[in-house]
């Protein structure tokens, strides 16, 4: 009898955009639930998240033992979320992070006051802290790893200290961890601190302190030199991966203007993070398959002899653009985010992008979970093939990098 194949699943960064990835996990769940999935079973043996992804991923894994509750609460979490659960946005907290910082920036040689302890960030997400302690349930994790209900769990985080690129696993499986040129893995036993370093937004939040080798090192949004987002739940022995990105990998161009306006700070810092939120995904995704295709034209003694073998993925990504629903929510954003953000031009829609990834408000993320849902049950036919599953009168076939 064959080993039985692990499945993976993937959730990348993006903020506010993560909501997206559980409208796509619900509507992949109701998919799996009619076509008979055991009420509560976890479809997903690895689960591997990058920033607000990371969040996502370990809230899922914490109730591995029972998945579909594990869901309903991340569900309610995002339909229900404001801002100020996630970072300072009162005129006091915006003041002694967002305006200080601008100030310094602006004319930081003159506020020599603050030479001794100048601002971290943007933004304060201390009340971040306090929402993710109230909803995970890390002994429920240690317990679903130790009974089977998961092989593990991956949070990726990136070291401004040491420069690299660290991901911290926890299983109980016999799993070395692996190096890479400017990547590592670490064995580690996951806590509120790497979910708080993983989803530093560069810039935005302020890094977050971690010991490593008895070393105290400062870790941000672990999406920042992330060069194969796909690796860790390889590594970790999925032999398929359904990946949920956090915006369209196939970027249609934009009609742009004959005289375009100088872009707004906003817009320049927008454009930075879609470089560090979706490049990488989608250059991993091609060199995966890539690779896939090579092995498929080798012979079983030639795939003998490498260390490659085929993995099957399945990618759904928004089929909107997401910071186009953002133009639309961005006054949902309390008043002093929105005169902060105004200031550098976030509020227009041209500087949306950048919002996105701020915009942890219910009218915003329920319209991507909206959007999630969607998206996943337009590709029924893919999940149930990824799954083993087929649909009436449709023949099951594996799934390669087929994108939304």
């Amino acid at each position: 009898m064959g080993k039985q194949k692990k499945t993976g699943l993937v959730l990348t960064g993006g903020g506010a955009r993560a909501a997206y990835q559980v409208g796509v996990l619900e509507g992949v769940a109701s998919i799996l639930r009619e076509a008979g999935w055991t009420a509560g079973r976890n479809p997903y043996d690895i689960i591997c998240g990058t920033s607000a992804g990371a969040i996502n991923a370990t809230a899922l894994a914490c109730h591995a033992d029972n998945f579909d509750e594990g869901l309903e609460k991340v569900l309610g979490l995002w339909n229900n979320i404001m801002v100020d659960q996630v970072y300072r946005a009162d005129s006091l907290g915006v003041l002694r992070s967002g305006a200080r910082w601008l100030s310094l920036m602006s004319f930081g040689w003159l506020l020599r006051k603050w030479k001794a302890n100048p601002p971290n960030a943007l933004l304060d997400n201390t009340p971040l802290i306090t929402l993710l302690n109230r909803v995970l349930n890390f002994p429920r994790l240690d317990e679903a790893l130790m009974q089977g209900a998961l092989h593990a769990l991956a949070v990726t985080a990136s070291s401004y200290t040491a420069g690299r690129h660290i991901t911290f696993f926890q299983t109980e499986a016999e799993i070395e961890p692996w190096i890479r040129s400017q990547r590592l893995a670490l064995r580690s036993q996951i806590g509120v601190e790497h979910l708080l370093a993983s989803s530093a937004i560069p810039l935005i939040f302020p890094a977050t302190p971690i010991y490593c080798d008895g070393k105290r090192e400062f870790f941000g949004d672990g999406s920042m030199r992330q060069l194969a987002p796909i690796s860790p739940a390889i590594h970790l022995g999925a032999d398929k991966v359904m990946v949920i990105g956090a915006g369209r990998l196939t970027e249609q161009q934009r009609d742009t203007p004959e005289f375009a306006p100088y872009p707004s700070l906003a817009q320049i810092a927008g454009h930075a993070m879609s470089s560090i939120f979706l490049d990488s995904l989608a250059v991993d995704i091609e060199r995966m398959t890539r690779i896939n295709l090579t092995l498929s034209v080798l012979t079983e003694e030639q795939r003998r002899r490498t260390p490659l073998r085929p993995v099957d993925l399945l990618i759904i990504a928004p089929s909107e653009r997401l910071d186009e629903i953002a133009s639309r929510h961005v006054q949902s954003l309390p008043g002093p985010i929105r005169m902060l953000l105004g200031g550098i031009g976030a509020t227009e829609a041209r500087g949306a992008a950048l919002a996105s990834y701020l915009l942890f408000e219910s009218s915003f993320t329920g319209e991507l979970i909206t959007l999630g849902r969607k998206d996943a049950l337009a590709r029924k036919a893919d999940v149930l093939a990824f799954f083993g599953k087929a649909e009436e009168g449709v023949q099951s076939a594996p799934v390669l990098a087929r994108t939304a």
